[in-house]
């Protein structure tokens, strides 16, 4: 499990404090991009047709590339087929995304040709906060998603001392109220599964209690195919078939034979190639491709093993 409020990382100390002055776009033209020989031949595969959805990548996956090469990464990211990006590490207080202020950061992904239809916000930080702050934060998370043309604001984890049956109580009515607050600026809001919603707290479990006491239109849910195989009791497609209209995005990737961890996809257990055609896309509007963790070589690699497994084997099915 992933604590994204505790990784943010701090690009600010990698980049000079003048970031808006230094970039133009012809840093972003003219920047170097050292390409593997292991790299290059992915880039010559395509898939037949024009896909309906656009290729998503959760950044996260390649967070330690981000971390030495923001633009490097980037591109080879574009280079491989990937379209769209689903962000993590908002600074709420200066509202920036890697160390770039949200509009520089937005004009960035422009000139590589890159979107980002959502971001994982840090909401497990105001699991316990007043009112007041969580609006705050919330006001913060849509001024930047907005500035960025995200379409989704996303909640993506909780902290494990948060997992408990009064949280899953309270958790409905504040995700309602944060619903509300994001419709209203004309943006949707998601909540990300991992694990331990498919626990069981009181008579129910976490993901029943979300389904169950939020407003349908106020709240969708951004599944994780990869933690619904792992812990749930119900298939995928029977988590999707229980409310379909409220499944906007995806995340996609495999685990691993042996450890049951994350893989690329294509080295897992997880078969795509029968999941895929079977799950209801009546409200899919993104998916994203990712692995946490547990490289057989390293992020970028990973990342481009998974593209062209994906682009070869399972984009025929969206």
């Amino acid at each position: 499990m992933v604590n994204y409020s505790y990784l943010q990382i701090r690009f600010d100390l990698i980049h000079p404090k003048n970031l808006e002055d230094m970039y133009r776009r012809t840093f972003v033209k003219n920047s170097g991009l050292l390409w593997s020989a292991s790299i290059l031949p992915t880039l010559l595969f395509s898939s037949a047709g024009k896909p309906k959805y656009k290729m998503g990548l959760q950044a996260f996956t390649i967070r330690d590339a981000l971390a030495k090469d923001l633009v490097g990464s980037l591109k080879t990211v574009k280079a491989l087929g990937y379209e769209d990006l689903e962000l993590y590490g908002f600074d709420a207080e200066k509202v920036a995304y890697y160390g770039y202020k949200a509009k520089d950061f937005k004009q960035l992904l422009d000139d590589l040709g890159l979107s980002s239809s959502s971001c994982h916000y840090a909401f497990t930080d105001y699991v316990n906060a007043s009112n007041d702050d969580l609006a705050k934060f919330v006001d913060s998370c849509i001024t930047g998603a907005l500035t960025l043309k995200n379409n989704y604001i996303t909640w993506p984890w909780m902290a494990p001392e948060h997992r408990t049956l009064e949280t899953f109580e309270r958790l409905p009515e504040q995700l309602n109220r944060i619903g509300e607050q994001v419709k209203q600026a004309g943006l949707g809001f998601a909540y990300h599964n991992h694990d331990f919603e498919f626990h069981t707290y009181g008579d129910t479990t976490g993901f029943d209690t979300i389904i169950n006491g939020t407003d349908a239109s106020l709240v969708k849910i951004q599944l994780d195919l990869y933690w619904a195989v792992h812990s749930a009791k119900k298939s995928p497609q029977e988590l999707i078939a229980t409310a379909p209209e409220r499944f906007v995005m995806w995340h996609i990737k495999d685990m691993d034979k042996l450890t049951r961890d994350y893989s690329e996809l294509g080295n897992g257990s997880i078969d795509y190639s029968k999941m895929l055609p079977k799950l209801d896309t009546s409200a899919l509007e993104f998916y994203y491709l990712e692995q946490g963790g547990n490289f057989a070589q390293n992020s970028m690699q990973s990342v481009t093993d998974s593209a062209h497994f994906f682009k070869k084997n399972l984009q025929k099915f969206l």
